[in-house]
């Protein structure tokens, strides 16, 4: 397994993000293993004089079926597009992994603090749009299916956080 090296950022958003640029160069070893990297955190922060709790994460996935990489982030930790400023959002995006079967398709989402109540899924055509709220957890993400699919073709089950939907035909 590859080794990590962790720093302590002191809570400054702008230095953990920097700190994942560490990552990159065991990206090229992780190619040629065909290895899945998954790496998170959390930190409380202060912005604008309201205490918030910051999430953020990513998932790497490369040479796993002869597939090409992806990298696929989840938390609340987002860069603006236009100030290019970190920002701590309210909702956070859930970690998830799409596995196309032999029969099925698979939707795994991590959503810590939610049950199957809380969850909203809506589907259209080769796009399943997830979001889930309870108390101060918020979650939300839209999800791009390899086809599409109808609603009836759907099932869903949530067990301590864990969603799965799988998707038939």
């Amino acid at each position: 397994m590859t080794s990590i090296k962790k720093s302590n950022v002191g809570g400054n958003v702008e230095g953990i993000l920097r700190g994942l640029g560490d990552l990159v160069e065991k990206l090229g070893q992780l190619a040629e293993k065909g290895e899945e990297l998954k790496q998170s955190g959390a930190f409380d922060i202060n912005t604008g004089g309201k205490d918030a709790k910051a999430v953020y994460g990513f998932s790497v996935k490369m040479g796993l079926g002869g597939e090409e990489t992806k990298i696929e982030p989840f938390g609340n930790v987002r860069r603006n597009e236009q100030t290019g400023e970190t920002q701590v959002q309210e909702v956070s995006e859930p970690l998830v992994d799409v596995l196309d079967e032999n029969d099925h398709v698979l939707v795994l989402a991590e959503m810590p603090g939610v049950g199957d109540a809380d969850i909203t899924l809506d589907l259209s055509g080769d796009i399943l749009t997830l979001h889930a709220e309870r108390g101060n957890k918020k979650y939300h993400k839209e999800i791009i299916l390899p086809r599409e699919f109808k609603s009836e073709q759907m099932e869903r089950s949530c067990h301590n956080g864990i969603l799965e939907v799988k998707l038939q035909g």
